[in-house]
């Protein structure tokens, strides 16, 4: 259940206060003005605001700060004008003041889809893609890193997204954010999907949750050691991302490195396979993002693990991403001398590449926090975000204007 600051009319708080209660949630504040909620979000601390659409209790400061923290806005209005007013800042979650609360309920508890506020309210239903896998040779090119980074800018963006630590070979999302990680939270899903018991309410209670203003996200922990990989089987993974697909917007998957199709060197057919959950994550993915490093070895290395990338994955639906690129490895003009490496050996005409700034990432490391956390300006930060908005966000659609047609004046007869 959550908990609730009203900034009301006292005749509209009186009459939904009871059904408030009886819904099982608690009321943290009752106050009287936008000013007021502002200046105690951070001690009150609540899920959702419920406020008049009226200028006394609604403004776009109290939005702004709401956002920040991540607290739900709900306005009642009582007028056009307030309407027009909720409208202008932007808000969606508008309803009538004289609403019963078994309207304004699903809202609370977010039983009902919102439009984001983030961009044109109707993107959420042109998303561009919903499950990206990331995937990356061998030679740490920065996978976990990619994977944490795209969630937190995808979230950003006003979209619900899960992170999901699929490395059968161990898992590193969980220490990169400051997560426990003593139950694998994807192995857990993956039995209970085995089970067909995978449901949003399981979901909700495995996943935890990195939370941050603006960019908090679902979390699924990957394997504490190498020798829980059976937990990982193609098909409960397969049924662990689809019930995750239906569950969130976006799911992001860091994958594991090999492509190796090991049933090939044991002769039990039935066996569990080491590289079942990667093969299987690739293949309920909407977009790949293949990365490797930016210098002779990595590149060498991505070149080679695309040729078997491209067995299992419709070329079309795979983005080839280099990260560190750095004059140091590669010398004057890196960027050109990592693309005319891709051209000219594996016929790649297009790449996002990504610079090497290590004071950003090892910022992020140091405090177990995403990038747009830790380091919000960082070049490294602005680029993974730039290819986020541009490869997996929809553009926002032009608003329309609105032309008034105003009849010809007629001149008054003289004479």
């Amino acid at each position: 259940m959550a908990r609730l600051a009203l900034a009301l009319d006292g005749s509209v708080e009186d009459r939904i206060l009871a059904d408030i209660i009886e819904h099982g949630h608690t009321i943290v504040a009752r106050l009287a003005s936008w000013r007021v909620l502002l200046e105690n979000l951070d001690v009150l601390g609540p899920d959702v605001a419920v406020v008049g659409a009226a200028r006394t209790t609604l403004s776009a400061e109290l939005l702004a700060g709401c956002d920040e923290r991540g607290i739900r806005l709900i306005a009642l209005a009582a007028s056009d004008a307030e309407r027009a007013h909720a409208s202008q800042l932007g808000l969606l979650e508008v309803v009538d003041h004289e609403a019963p609360w078994i309207e304004i309920e699903p809202l609370v508890s977010g039983g009902v889809p919102v439009p984001s506020r983030v961009g044109d309210p109707l993107a959420r239903q042109e998303l561009a893609a919903s499950v990206i896998a990331v995937w990356g040779p061998s030679g740490a090119p920065g996978r976990s890193t990619l994977a944490v980074n795209l969630a937190a800018e995808i979230a950003a963006a006003g979209h619900t997204v899960a992170l999901v630590d699929g490395d059968p070979y161990g898992g590193a999302i969980a220490p990169t954010l400051g997560l426990l990680d003593e139950a694998p939270g994807f192995a857990s899903a993956c039995r209970l999907a085995g089970g067909d018991a995978l449901d949003r309410v399981e979901l909700e209670r495995i996943a935890q949750r990195y939370s941050a203003p603006r960019a908090a996200f679902n979390v699924f922990t990957g394997l504490v050691g190498p020798s829980r990989w059976p937990e990982l089987s193609g098909d409960r993974v397969t049924a662990a991302i689809g019930a995750m697909r239906a569950w969130v917007e976006y799911v992001v998957i860091d994958t594991g490195f090999s492509l190796e199709r090991d049933e090939e060197l044991t002769s039990d057919q039935f066996a569990p396979r080491r590289n079942a959950a990667t093969f299987a994550a690739l293949a309920a993915a909407d977009r790949v993002v293949a990365v490797g490093l930016a210098d002779p070895v990595g590149l060498s290395r991505l070149l080679r693990g695309h040729v078997d990338l491209v067995d299992l994955v419709d070329p079309e639906r795979v983005d080839l991403v280099v990260n560190r690129v750095r004059t140091s490895a590669l010398g004057i003009d890196a960027h050109a001398q990592v693309r005319q490496t891709l051209r000219r050996f594996g016929g790649h005409g297009d790449a996002t590449l990504l610079p090497h700034d290590s004071r950003a990432t090892d910022a992020a490391i140091l405090t177990a926090r995403t990038l747009r956390d830790a380091a919000p300006r960082s070049p490294l930060r602005t680029a993974i975000r730039d290819y986020a908005l541009e490869a997996f966000l929809p553009a926002p659609k032009p608003a329309r204007r609105r032309v008034l047609a105003i009849p010809a004046l007629r001149r008054a007869a003289t004479g």
